[in-house]
């Protein structure tokens, strides 16, 4: 069963606190910047999707996408489930969210997990886990969500090179670990 309306696609275009944090880390992400704001609002769009949402829901989810890959940039690792954990844990404890943190702490971590995760069923980890292979596999995988409201999703936030840097930075990450080339990658 979907959580996606049966009544047309609303896709969000602003989320103030996902522009609030990606624009701190602008010049961070640099080239980047433009295809990771697409890339986590594309992720942030498909989660809510996928799931009840609320206003405190839809702050989750913003902080969520606005950390879950962000340590790729900060701290210049493709290894990088901690230090964007890192990042977020000290921005809800700075914004008074720490009530907060064991959940996005456990979104950020299980992101990439393969498998159905045992987190919470009432906590943001599996719809963001969902929503997140959703983009990365460009609408391949739908998990119930219909082809309508993916491409919808997809279309309003293009790629803008995101997904063709995540390529580059697989290789290169391959070249230089071949034993751990996707560490971010859980069972």
């Amino acid at each position: 069963m979907s959580a996606e309306p049966t009544i047309g696609v609303s896709v969000m275009t602003e989320i103030a606190t996902l522009d609030r944090v990606l624009s701190a880390h602008a010049a961070g992400l640099g080239g980047d910047f433009v295809g990771y704001r697409n890339h986590a609002y594309r992720v942030a769009n498909l989660c809510i999707a996928l799931s009840p949402t609320g206003r405190d829901q839809i702050e989750k989810i913003a902080v969520a996408t606005a950390f879950h890959d962000l340590g790729i940039w900060t701290d210049g690792t493709f290894d990088y489930l901690g230090p964007s954990v890192r990042l977020a844990r000290a921005y809800l404890t700075e914004s008074g969210r720490p009530e907060w943190i064991a959940e996005v702490e456990r979104t950020i971590l299980e992101h990439h997990k393969l498998s159905a995760s045992g987190a919470d069923p009432s906590w943001l980890v599996e719809p963001f886990r969902k929503a997140d292979w959703i983009d990365v596999s460009r609408g391949t995988l739908t998990f119930g969500l219909s082809n309508r409201t993916v491409g919808r999703i997809l279309s309003t936030w293009p790629s803008a090179g995101f997904h063709k840097r995540l390529f580059q930075l697989a290789v290169a990450r391959l070249w230089t670990n071949p034993l751990t080339p996707l560490p971010m990658l859980k069972r």
